[in-house]
């Protein structure tokens, strides 16, 4: 409707909800917050927990499928396996997130939960063994983080969307820490599962997923503002195979090649490296020029909305290959040093980790609720301090360590990534408008999950050229010592130092395998036993695998220091106008000669009409005011005499939606035009149906043609209400009651339509 004053009744038999309804919390509800809450850290634990859950258990799962993982055509398989979802998590989060702007964050992520879980049925069904077993598992863990990202890139902007912002930073810090901490729980759990069946790791997701599924699907609901648009196919293209061919490169660049202990000068990895960065240079361009871009590279002119997510990559980078390492440490050489079988070291690796979890689980929930009371960004500095100390202090142990003092370390570290984690997510997602939460979730999500694979790539990698100087030598004179002949112990010595990595990593003892049963045969006993026993390949790569650590750790202690000036950076401050403030000031004069940068241009309204009397502000990047003017009758004006540089533009008018653009004063007399839209708006008396007298505290609603919540206000203690700032066009406004009732409304330009609502019963 256009005007006037129309009165909606409820039919008497919507008045009485159908049984099971009231169980239900709807959106208005004052703990569906808490609901979002629950179901959001739920699938991002169940997705993270997979991440690592694999990890520990790829002994096991290598034996299932009768793989041999040390062998040299084999070594793709487990690098895939170990990295392929989180690749494939840092391709798509963004494009998932940008989908969830335009169709509903709750529909992309309910997919999420529902691909999740059958793609974990199908995983644990494998029917094939060798090879082929593992492209089976290689493919569903693919197709299984397709479902992963949607759950990742979207809980975040539904949380946003459900906390008011005092609570914001505790339930982010909730849903964040349960995230980081399912893939330190997921090593606990892969361990002790595999010890009794391989595929068990596949079928713990299945209940949890069907209950969380259904749990979705019933009791989500869209709550933020829906922005409908067009998929951006060429971004979507760029980025995918621009990221997916650099991440590939540097997995393979790990392998050895060519009589190389490592696989850079091979020359696909080159052409991975140097396509993929070639292919987003390509994304970039073709971001800033397309109207509705996948990954909105304007976000990134907020200070704050930069460093939030360069603190974000730096973090995963510094601790992203932290697990790996200490697995290493503790499967390879710790554990059997302590009398651990082999076969037993996953599961015990797991559990002497937990510090770490148990470092998250404490600090992160405590650190969201003290930012939302004295700010994000101290907290999340003090997180990477925190880790860079922890990361100076394992440095500083022996391979041979005390396990208490590695205990406190490591619960330390976790203490500082739990600091960091809610504090720059609460930092990023506050710093975008609400239409483009989920494309900012997805960017952040893409930063730390893409960072979590350079990782691995730079500290497998710097631990290998650790190793190369001198495992070699080391190698060769522990073998000869033992009476294995000289040239059988330098074979083994010249073969790849990843390879003893990997075994290291998988907890095997390679030495057996390596020489075989003939060189063995042709020993003593003594010797024999000594070298396959527990303690001979754990001493033998102590020293050499400590000199590689030297090396990883002095890197992840400058990029946790380079993170946490990060996370200091401030963005523009916000500047809040009334949409229906009318500020009175003299009309601008004529302006004098220029003596710095001068701006001029035109307002028009949505129609391409002028807008006379448009109130201008230039706002210094300080936040003070360079210069004020209005616009004459044919919407043109001038703001002379402000220094060159960098500025905010402020552009209101009466009826009209206010703007702020960035714009750069140089020398030359600059132009900008400046588009505004008409404001229209809702106003009305919320009534009991039966009684006829004004309800309170009724909740209003307006959703658009495509379904999003585009405003929402409370009536006053009269029963009235006012919606302005709305764009012209057709809506739904909703009362919020038990029934609600709703009412079709189209607004024109600068009109407000009066809509009088009646519900069944008090809303108090």
């Amino acid at each position: 409707m256009t005007g006037g004053s129309t009165t909606h009744r409820t039919p008497e038999t919507a008045r009485h909800p159908a049984p099971g309804r009231r169980m239900w919390i709807g959106v208005d509800h004052p703990r569906y917050k808490w609901v979002a809450l629950t179901n959001t850290t739920l699938g991002m634990l169940l997705a993270t927990i997979n991440s690592s859950i694999v990890l520990i258990s790829l002994p096991g799962i290598f034996t299932g499928i009768r793989l041999d993982p040390l062998q040299p055509a084999n070594v793709s398989y487990l690098l895939w396996m170990l990295m392929g979802y989180m690749l494939v998590t840092a391709v798509l989060v963004v494009a998932l997130g940008r989908l969830g702007d335009m169709l509903g964050r709750v529909r992309i992520y309910n997919a999420g939960f529902l691909i999740f879980t059958l793609t974990s049925v199908i995983l644990s069904l494998n029917p094939f063994q060798g090879g082929s077993g593992a492209l089976w598992l290689i493919g569903w863990r693919i197709a299984q983080a397709v479902g992963g990202s949607m759950l990742m890139a979207n809980s975040a902007a539904i949380l946003t969307d459900a906390f008011p912002a005092r609570q914001r930073g505790m339930a982010l810090g909730v849903n964040m820490v349960a995230g980081i901490a399912g893939s330190f729980l997921g090593l606990v759990l892969g361990g002790a599962l595999v010890t009794w069946n391989w595929r068990s790791i596949f079928w713990v997701n299945v209940p949890i997923g069907i209950v969380g599924t259904l749990w979705a699907y019933k009791s989500l609901h869209e709550s933020g503002v829906r922005r409908p648009g067009r998929m951006d196919w060429w971004g979507n293209i760029t980025f995918a195979v621009g990221l997916t061919a650099l991440l590939a490169g540097i997995t393979y660049g790990i392998q050895p090649y060519g009589g190389h202990t490592m696989g850079w000068t091979n020359p696909w990895v080159l052409a991975g490296l140097i396509g993929g960065v070639v292919m987003l240079v390509v994304f970039c361009l073709v971001e800033m020029r397309v109207a509705e871009p996948m990954f909105p590279l304007r976000l990134f002119r907020d200070a704050a909305f930069a460093g939030g997510n360069a603190a974000t990559l730096l973090g995963a980078i510094a601790r992203g290959g932290l697990q790996f390492m200490l697995i290493i440490w503790l499967q390879g050489i710790w554990l059997p040093l302590h009398g651990y079988d082999y076969a037993d070291t996953p599961l015990w690796a797991g559990i002497y980790m937990l510090p770490l979890t148990v470092g998250f689980l404490v600090a992160g929930p405590v650190s969201g609720a003290l930012s939302d009371k004295f700010g994000a960004r101290l907290f999340a500095a003090a997180g990477f301090v925190v880790m860079a100390a922890s990361f100076a202090g394992l440095l500083a142990l022996p391979s041979d360590f005390d396990y208490g003092v590695f205990g406190v370390l490591i619960f330390l570290n976790g203490v500082g990534g739990g600091l960091f984690a809610a504090p720059n997510t609460s930092i990023i997602m506050s710093s975008v408008p609400a239409d483009a939460r989920g494309a900012a979730s997805g960017m952040r999500a893409t930063f730390q999950n893409a960072g979590m694979v350079l990782s691995l790539g730079v500290f497998f990698s710097l631990m290998v050229a650790g190793l190369s100087g001198t495992l070699p030598h080391t190698l060769a004179s522990g073998l000869t010592a033992q009476g294995v002949p000289g040239h059988a112990a330098h074979t083994v010595a010249e073969l790849p130092p990843v390879g003893v990595l990997f075994a290291a990593f998988l907890g095997y003892n390679p030495i057996q395998h390596l020489l075989g049963p003939t060189i063995l045969g042709h020993l003593s006993s003594s010797a024999a036993a000594n070298l396959t026993g527990r303690e001979f390949f754990p001493h033998l790569i102590a020293q050499p695998f400590h000199d590689g650590l030297v090396v990883v750790f002095t890197l992840a202690i400058t990029m946790s220091l380079a993170a946490a000036g990060a996370s200091l950076i401030r963005g523009r401050a916000p500047i809040t106008l009334a949409a229906t403030q009318s500020v009175s000031v003299p009309p601008a004069a004529t302006p004098v000669p220029a003596r710095g940068g001068v701006l001029r241009g035109r307002v028009y309204d949505g129609a391409g009409a002028p807008v006379p009397h448009a109130m201008l502000t230039l706002v210094g990047r300080d936040g003070r005011q360079r210069g004020r003017a209005r616009s004459h009758e044919d919407g043109a004006y001038e703001l002379a005499d402000a220094a060159p540089g960098a500025y905010l533009l402020v552009v209101s008018a009466r009826g009209h939606q206010p703007r702020a653009v960035d714009v750069t004063l140089g020398e030359q007399p600059a132009r900008h035009d400046v588009t505004l839209t008409p404001h229209a708006g809702l106003a009305g008396t919320v009534r009991h149906a039966l009684t006829g007298r004004p309800l309170p505290d009724a909740r209003l609603t307006v959703l658009n043609a495509e379904g999003g919540v585009v405003a929402t206000a409370t009536t006053t203690a009269d029963g009235t209400y006012t919606l302005s700032g709305l764009p012209p066009g057709t809506y739904t406004l909703v009362a919020g009651g038990y029934p609600a009732v709703a009412a079709g409304v189209t607004l024109q330009a600068r009109a407000t339509g009066n809509v009088d609502l009646e519900l069944g019963h008090d809303t108090r």
